[in-house]
């Protein structure tokens, strides 16, 4: 009897066992799916004025100017957009953006004075001019700020640091104060 029921706790337990692996791999496809669509959200630019150079391949948006990809919102008052064409269709290669540059994406914000957006070799946004990013009560402000955005990880030269930590018991934040 206890041979049985061991047998049958066995089987439970490779059942188990497949089961959750058949859900991982199921997770890890439709997370790969996921990134691999993002990659792919178009980008949409608005401004009051489209200047297009077709033989420079550069659209240089002014006033006003919103651009959108995915949950990311990027604004500016002048952006001028590199890109190539590559059958049929227009892949942005760079961006440069300056004047009142604010990113949004989620609860984090960045303002600065100019950026630069690269989509190669690796997609990322550098801020320069009294760059300042916040994330609820928190704040990080730098000369220079790199924001990788696929690995969402950034790099701050001269980096100063305001956090808000919070009571154990969830009390209200307490603001620490730099030096």
């Amino acid at each position: 009897m206890g041979n049985k029921k061991q047998a049958i706790g066995y089987r439970r337990w490779v059942i188990g066992i497949f089961i959750f692996l058949c859900l991982l791999s199921i997770a890890h496809i439709t997370f790969a799916q996921e990134k691999k669509s993002a990659s792919k959200e178009p980008t949409v630019i608005t401004s009051e004025i489209l200047t297009a150079d077709n033989k420079a391949k550069t659209a240089l948006f002014e006033k006003s100017v919103v651009a959108r990809k995915g949950e990311m919102t990027l604004f500016a008052d002048k952006m001028l957009v590199y890109y190539s064409e590559e059958k049929g269709s227009s892949n942005i290669k760079r961006i440069d953006a300056e004047g009142n540059v604010k990113l949004i994406k989620g609860e984090r914000v960045v303002t600065s004075k100019f950026a630069t957006y690269f989509a190669e070799p690796e997609e990322k946004i550098i801020f320069t001019g009294e760059p300042k990013a916040t994330e609820g009560e928190n704040v990080v402000t730098g000369t220079k700020m790199i924001y990788f955005m696929k690995d969402d990880r950034s790099i701050v030269e001269n980096s100063k640091v305001l956090l808000i930590e919070r009571k154990s018991g969830g009390d209200k934040a307490q603001k620490e104060k730099l030096p």
